[in-house]
């Protein structure tokens, strides 16, 4: 019965594109971005607050010591926090930081609180609950768990899609790990593959305490329209809060959109009244400077040379930031211009295709060869699901090489022994620029669930800092190293055989992975 239902994708009308103002497109360097904070608040930043990591070890000891050293608050949302001895490691990490806390001053000022998905937090009899019962039961005045259902998973359908098919229908996919006002962000997991063999990317944002503010605000938002996970596992709402699947739909997707829509636009207010004041200081500062010399100076904050864009997408609620962000910077890229994009799970939407293969910009898309596929070698029908996305790669390197598109539009295949590739984002370099000054970082793969489905947040990086441009040009061609260029004769390969079912399910099927 099951797979009936999975082959019914929810469809949605395409979405405008939010063409940005021509004045601002045309003028030199990273401020021709500035549109974006139109949309979403814009958080000005030194480049030396900004650190790009480039293995999952590296993110494990990091998410540790960042735990430990956590004073005020530890804030994490995954889709799930995985069962294994490292997780274990974390949650132990946890227990420490919160026990010193309380040690220290009797009452502790640390507040942890934790979001994840309800259907992948829940599935196995050992799960991400059962992890994290401990310390609500220690420190039930400290800890919070909030796991988010999807409202379009609800009634007959609920009943009748098992699990594992049910995370099919939407999820919580946003991760983002923050410690007192230091900011992860990552399309990582909190499970042990992600902190050993799944190459995925990492950017640490230090001392940044409105940035971690804005994602500490919206966190909590959508854990307060999420389930409340208590101490004898079991999960209840807030008070007052409508039910996401037993509840009413709409009032409940109403309520969900209104509390994000807070954050973002209480959070857009607070920038531009501190970017206002900023510049009145800056104007006044300068104005002394040339009265009375260089010692004033010393005084005055340096200006920003980053910029810091939280680009929200939860299209069961209404909100389309990414997707509307995503598409203008596709439309406008110049000729010539370079655009590097990656994702571990190959599947465009048919308005990024469009763009991609209607615009002007050169497009280098490094994606999973099957082998390196989260899915590879799954039992069941996930087994297949590597087959499908080589079946959509393949067909779109054909339209690629149909429309004489092959020297603009390049794809590569990131290939590695031993490894899974989970990598998703973008770099733009500007036209006749060897460095990116834009990079697109966090949760979202560009595919119909992303935009449609699930939960996702990612950030837009935009910087002058030649340093920083060459910490995202090195993460960007240390990816693409590992990789090698489609070609005809790559799906020639007998690995790359595509089963007659598979063919003909994956269109039908394809708007659900």
């Amino acid at each position: 019965r099951s797979s009936w239902i999975l082959l019914a994708p929810l469809l949605s009308p395409p979405i405008p594109v939010i063409t940005a103002s021509p004045c601002l497109l045309c003028t030199e360097g990273a401020h021709r971005f500035q549109w974006i904070r139109n949309l979403v608040p814009e958080f000005g930043i030194s480049s030396s607050h900004v650190k790009v990591l480039s293995s999952p070890a590296e993110f494990y000891e990091l998410l540790k010591v960042q735990i430990k050293a956590a004073e005020q608050r530890v804030v994490m949302a995954s889709l799930y926090l995985g069962t294994g001895l490292l997780e274990q490691e974390l949650v132990d990490c946890l227990e420490e930081t919160l026990r010193k806390s309380l040690q220290a001053k009797g009452s502790s000022n640390l507040r942890v609180s934790i979001l994840l998905d309800y259907t992948r937090g829940s599935r196995g009899r050992k799960n991400s609950r059962t992890m994290l019962i401990p310390l609500l039961q220690q420190f039930p005045e400290q800890v919070r768990v909030s796991l988010f259902h999807t409202p379009n998973l609800r009634g007959l359908l609920r009943l009748l899609i098992p699990e594992r098919f049910n995370e099919t229908i939407g999820l919580q996919h946003i991760k983002v790990y923050l410690f007192d006002d230091n900011v992860i962000l990552s399309g990582a997991n909190l499970s042990d593959l992600y902190f050993t063999n799944r190459q995925d990317r990492y950017v640490l944002l230090q001392d940044s305490p409105e940035i971690a503010d804005f994602f500490t605000e919206l966190v909590d938002a959508i854990g307060d329209v999420s389930l409340q996970l208590q101490r004898d596992d079991t999960v209840q709402m807030m008070e007052g809060v409508e039910h996401p699947y037993q509840g009413d739909k709409m009032a409940y997707c109403e309520t969900a959109n209104r509390r994000v829509m807070e954050v973002i636009n209480s959070a857009r207010t607070r920038q531009e009244l501190l970017h206002a004041k900023t510049f009145h200081s800056s104007q006044e500062g300068s104005s002394l400077l040339s009265q009375q010399g260089s010692q004033v100076s010393r005084g005055l904050k340096p200006e920003p040379d980053t910029w810091i864009y939280p680009l929200i997408q939860m299209k069961p609620f209404g909100i389309q930031i990414d997707e509307m962000v995503t598409e203008t910077l596709l439309t406008e890229a110049e000729r010539d211009a370079r655009i590097y994009l990656t994702t571990g799970y190959f599947n465009l939407t048919q308005a990024y295709m469009d763009l991609i293969l209607g615009t002007r910009a050169k497009y280098r898309i490094l994606l999973a060869s099957p082998e390196v596929n989260g899915f590879f070698g799954a039992k069941g029908v996930a087994g297949a699901i590597p087959a499908a996305y080589v079946y959509i790669e393949h067909q779109f390197y054909s339209e690629v090489c149909y429309l004489h598109q092959q020297e603009r539009i390049q794809l590569q295949e990131y290939s590695r022994a031993g490894w899974t590739f989970h990598a998703k984002g973008l770099w733009l370099y500007l036209a006749g620029s060897d460095l990116p000054c834009l990079t697109l970082i966090g949760s979202p793969n560009f595919g119909y669930r992303s935009v449609h489905r699930d939960l996702e947040a990612q950030v837009a990086i935009v910087t002058e800092n030649k340093a920083l441009q060459q910490q995202l040009h090195q993460e960007q061609e240390q990816l693409y190293l590992c990789s090698g260029v489609v070609s005809p004769s790559t799906f020639e390969q007998p690995n790359r055989y595509v089963k007659l079912w598979v063919k003909l399910v994956t269109p039908l099927i394809k708007n659900f992975f």
